[in-house]
């Protein structure tokens, strides 16, 4: 992908959240587009940085490592968001590396998390993932469990900017984004990250405040 194959790719995505957020009456400046750049390598990266871009999301901590310290170093501006699974043991190399972590699921990794916090570590942004499609196959809490990871983070000292979820593959998405905004409402939440290549404008219409975007700006794996 060249720089020019890039910025026409990013204008379309940033076109169309646009139109998105002025059609339910927001700013667009309010939605924060994520470029999933998972499994691409550097090289497949650095048109989309030229082309004026700054905010990325990796599913493994891993590989993130091994591409992001010196594209960041090069570009320093850059934000790096988490959005896979993230493990325990994992926490203190995601908390350097990342600036926020939408994966937030379980009371290990909020207890791994507020261990860090207590002896100093600055913290990223935080979300909650939900399991909002009841998925076995899928990561986040169950809905149900969402007011104790919530009060288990205050409990930590960890300040929770909103929820995130992964609506079931093939079905409207629409219903999944609304009972996740209507969640964050209930517990006092901004922080909506949801919407994919597919679905992204449904949900910058239902109030989605990050959008996680791969296919549309990188082209199919």
């Amino acid at each position: 992908m060249t720089e020019t194959e890039a910025a026409s790719r990013l204008s379309e995505v940033t076109t169309a959240i646009a139109r998105a957020a002025r059609l339910a009456k927001r700013d667009p400046a309010d939605v924060a587009l994520i470029a999933i750049s998972k499994t691409h390598e550097a090289a497949a990266i650095q048109p989309l940085i030229d082309a004026g871009h700054r905010r990325f999301g990796e599913n493994r901590v891993q590989e993130a490592q091994g591409k992001w310290p010196a594209l960041k170093a090069a570009t320093p501006d850059i934000e790096l968001h988490l959005v896979g699974q993230l493990q325990s043991n994992k926490a203190a190399d995601a908390v350097a590396l990342f600036d926020a972590i939408h994966s937030v699921d379980r009371p290990s990794l909020i207890d791994a998390l507020g261990k860090l916090a207590a002896a100093g570590t600055a913290m990223p942004q935080l979300f909650v993932q939900v399991n909002i499609g009841e998925e076995e196959q899928k990561g986040g809490c169950a809905i149900a469990d969402v007011p104790g990871l919530l009060a288990r983070a205050a409990d930590q000292g960890l300040a929770i900017a909103g929820l995130m979820a992964v609506p079931p593959a093939d079905t409207e998405a629409a219903p999944y984004f609304a009972l996740l905004a209507k969640l964050a409402r209930a517990h006092g939440l901004a922080g909506l990250s949801m919407g994919m290549s597919g679905d992204f404008e449904t949900a910058v219409m239902i109030g989605a405040t990050h959008v996680r975007v791969g296919t549309a700006l990188f082209g199919a794996r």
